[in-house]
């Protein structure tokens, strides 16, 4: 049985921990409920290649849920880490809505898991106590994959998964001034390029501040069609890091991208990267 098959199946078989999180999985397959569970499926099973290859030993694995919303993932990646691998894991959580925190509270009390925190701030203020092995974000919406990135390469996390949402951002900025003009000249295939080109900028800055990276698929697109996700682990801190492929990307199309934001400026973005992972 697959890394899938094994989790979907563990999850199934205990009905009373799915209601509890309000996923009722008897709906029709293309309902709400369904494809966010398997949204969330396809997200661990990530975790879990990693957690195989890097954390056999370790004794806590500390995650970061950014934007995190109703804490679907952060629920079942503890579930699921506790049930079948017998993990001792952390987890922080933070999202900016009041009212969500609050029931994440609710729910986290009512399952007994004490080993997750709740935060209401921006994901960029958070100051987790402990230090992050995983930093991941689930449809943060538009820059907010942004500033879950920006935080991890800030916080030197080891491992950063994140599947990006709606990206907004630079779509409006493709317009004019650029070598690929008689594509982007097509409302469609301007927001398709959008899409291509912001996860090009996520990736490349990564690698720029020192992390592999490597880009997936989670689920079918049956499920949604915002499912890829940027997969980077931290590399050794004797490395050399640069933002030159970042930057020659930004400026060929004037994107201005919004992760240089999160730094001081974009000579700074290299040397805090450098510092953040060489230091």
């Amino acid at each position: 049985m697959g890394k899938r098959e094994r989790i979907t199946s563990l999850l199934k078989a205990d009905t009373g921990f799915l209601k509890t999180l309000e996923l009722n999985l008897e709906k029709p397959l293309d309902c709400r409920e369904n494809k966010k569970f398997n949204e969330v499926i396809g997200f661990c099973e990530q975790v879990v290649a990693i957690i195989e290859a890097y954390y056999k030993e370790k004794k806590e694995i500390v995650f970061l849920d950014c934007s995190c919303g109703k804490s679907y993932l952060s629920f079942i990646l503890n579930y699921v880490l506790s049930k079948e691998f017998a993990l001792n894991t952390y987890f922080y959580a933070v999202d900016r809505n009041p009212i969500l925190i609050q029931k994440c509270e609710m729910i986290k009390d009512i399952l007994g898991f004490n080993n997750m925190c709740f935060i209401n701030t921006r994901i960029i203020d958070v100051k987790p106590e402990k230090s992050i092995d995983f930093v991941i974000a689930l449809h943060a919406c538009d820059v907010a994959t942004d500033e879950s990135i920006a935080k991890a390469i800030k916080i030197k996390s080891k491992h950063i998964l994140v599947v990006p949402c709606c990206e907004n951002n630079i779509r409006n900025r493709l317009k004019e001034g650029h070598p690929l003009m008689n594509i982007t000249d097509f409302g469609l295939l301007r927001y398709r390029f959008a899409n291509i080109l912001t996860e090009a900028l996520r990736a490349q800055f990564l690698a720029g501040a020192g992390y592999s990276v490597k880009l997936v698929e989670i689920v079918s697109p049956r499920y949604t069609p915002k499912n890829l996700m940027i997969i980077a682990k931290r590399r050794k801190r004797n490395k050399k890091y640069n933002m030159t492929k970042f930057q020659k990307l930004d400026e060929m199309f004037n994107t201005e991208f919004v992760l240089q934001s999160f730094f001081d400026d974009t000579h700074l973005v290299q040397n805090e990267c450098n510092k953040a992972l060489c230091g």
